[in-house]
């Protein structure tokens, strides 16, 4: 029984031992992470499609929002009933180094402007764009945005803005 303490007892402490010595290579050793290497072909943004509410059908001057989902799907509350049938979700196009992992930044809001003076916003911009994007094998990334819309009194007329789309490698 004695044998078998003392064998048990040196496996232990050679497992201990060779962990140790695993440590110490990892310690020695360079790390195998680098950075990419300087992107070669240049980052190019092309709007496809723009964010389109088309028309809202208010049902008083109070408050509501029109919401257009980077899917396509809509919703609409308080005072605004329904958005039109061409409604669009924007459509962008980066076209780039492929394989390259990208950072794109969206606004937060979208400021639009009436020819009579007034505003309304679009917040809650939002995309189809996964966790860390990246281009593709073919050099392009194609992702849709959308948000909701809130108006806040009368608000009848057109609106426009623009905001910006920024893009840049990792």
């Amino acid at each position: 029984m004695r044998t078998l303490l003392a064998a048990m007892a040196l496996l232990l402490e050679l497992a201990v031992q060779s962990g140790r010595a695993e440590a110490q290579c990892r310690l020695c050793t360079a790390p195998t992470t680098a950075p990419e290497a300087e992107a070669t072909t240049p980052v190019a943004l092309q709007v496809e499609a723009n964010l389109d509410f088309d028309r809202i059908v208010l049902a008083g001057s109070g408050d509501g929002s029109a919401t257009l989902d980077p899917d396509g799907s809509r919703r609409t509350s308080g005072t605004i009933l329904s958005i039109g049938g061409r409604a669009m979700v924007g459509s962008i196009l980066v076209r780039g180094e492929p394989g390259r992992t990208v950072l794109v930044t969206l606004p937060t809001r979208i400021a639009l402007h009436g020819l009579t003076g007034s505003d309304i916003v679009i917040d809650g911009v939002t995309s189809d764009l996964p966790g860390a994007p990246r281009i593709g094998a073919d050099g392009t990334l194609a992702f849709r945005i959308g948000g909701a819309l809130h108006v806040t009194g009368e608000v009848d007329g057109d609106y426009r803005g623009d905001f910006n789309v920024d893009v840049d490698y990792l």
